[in-house]
């Protein structure tokens, strides 16, 4: 199945339910911009790499490239989104209660960036559109187990992979550059941060991005009278999510670059350079491979394996207990708004 633009258009001027679908899940998009990608230049900028606006920019240039090129190549993680829970039956009430997971994202999102707690996008995208499916379907029916499997995997990879390549790649470097100057390594390892920060965010955009294009699909399907197993991504999907994410991107999110890149660990230039590259390894492995991660989760224990390399006092454990609590509490939290939101919606459209 194909969606062409023209064709998109037109369904959305004759089905107000698929409208307002569009019109919330163009709004998480730009949430997650907003609020999720500036995880991906936070250490860049708390080295003082590269300036806050000049990152921003960046950032937005490049999660627009890393939605747009790897969804060209690989669309297994948005096919995974897609298919994670079961919206069959009614349609109607299937895009209702669709229009109910995005309305419990945002809420979540928006009081998570609040809090200047970078929450995970993708477990409450994930939470969000499993609870709505349990409201619709009347029971865990609604979820696809052998989906959701991905998420687990997911978890352990940004976990624990992230903690030790990051570990690992800060233990290379200061072998390699043991007996380099190091002024020497600060003007190379500044460079090179920048770099290694854009890749983060090309790869913040490759997976997260995809996610959303699922969610996309599934509003188009459903508007259809299905929820399709064969669909095609037009390129129009493509540029619209980049476009959208950019534009979140492009307004900034200091307070998130302050609690990830700032108060959990101080980090050198040599650093920062680290975790980036071990966070992107581990993101552009999931992608591959259609597990859906968390860009925040890899980006923030990649920062912890590369401050315990340090010593374990080199962490600061306050921030990091609020973030793993934040983490906890996403999946029952923004699955409970979400359910108690679809309820509601069904019952009043």
């Amino acid at each position: 199945m194909s969606v062409s633009l023209s064709s998109f258009v037109s369904q959305m001027l004759t089905n107000p339910v698929l409208l307002v679908t569009t019109l919330l899940v163009l709004g998480v998009i730009f949430v997650n911009g907003w609020t999720d990608a500036p995880n991906a230049i936070a250490t860049c900028v708390s080295t003082r790499a590269i300036s806050p606006k000049k990152a921003i920019i960046m950032a937005a240039v490049f999660n627009f490239l890393g939605v747009l090129v790897m969804t060209s190549i690989n669309t297994t993680v948005a096919m995974t989104i897609y298919n994670i829970a079961d919206f069959g039956g009614d349609t109607h009430e299937a895009l209702v209660a669709l229009c109910a997971a995005m309305v419990a994202i945002v809420v979540w999102a928006v009081a998570a960036w609040w809090f200047g707690i970078p929450t995970s996008e993708s477990h409450a995208l994930i939470a969000g559109v499993s609870g709505a499916a349990v409201a619709l379907q009347g029971g865990f029916s609604g979820i696809n187990g052998s989906e959701w499997i991905k998420v687990i995997y997911g978890l352990l990879l940004s976990t624990f992979l992230g903690f030790f390549v990051g570990f690992v790649v800060v233990k290379l470097i200061e072998i390699c550059f043991k007996s380099v100057n190091r002024r020497k390594t600060n003007k190379f390892f500044s460079a090179a941060q920048v770099t290694s920060g854009a890749a983060m965010a090309f790869m913040h955009g490759a997976q997260d991005g995809q996610k959303f294009i699922g969610i996309f699909l599934l509003g188009l399907c459903l508007a259809n009278g299905e929820q399709s197993s064969d669909f095609a991504i037009p390129i129009w999907l493509m540029v619209l999510c980049s476009l959208v994410m950019g534009i979140g991107t492009s307004i900034g999110g200091y307070k998130i670059i302050k609690a990830v890149g700032m108060d959990m660990v101080n980090l050198e230039k040599y650093q920062g350079f680290a975790a980036d590259s071990a966070a992107s390894i581990c993101l552009l492995l999931s992608s591959v491979t259609g597990i859906p991660v968390s860009t925040t989760h890899t980006k923030t224990t990649s920062i912890m394996g590369v401050g315990v390399s340090r010593g374990i006092s080199k962490v600061n454990w306050l921030v990091v207990k609020d973030m793993v609590l934040t983490w906890v509490l996403t999946f029952p939290g923004c699955g409970i708004i979400a359910y108690l939101t679809a309820r509601v919606f069904i019952l009043i459209f």
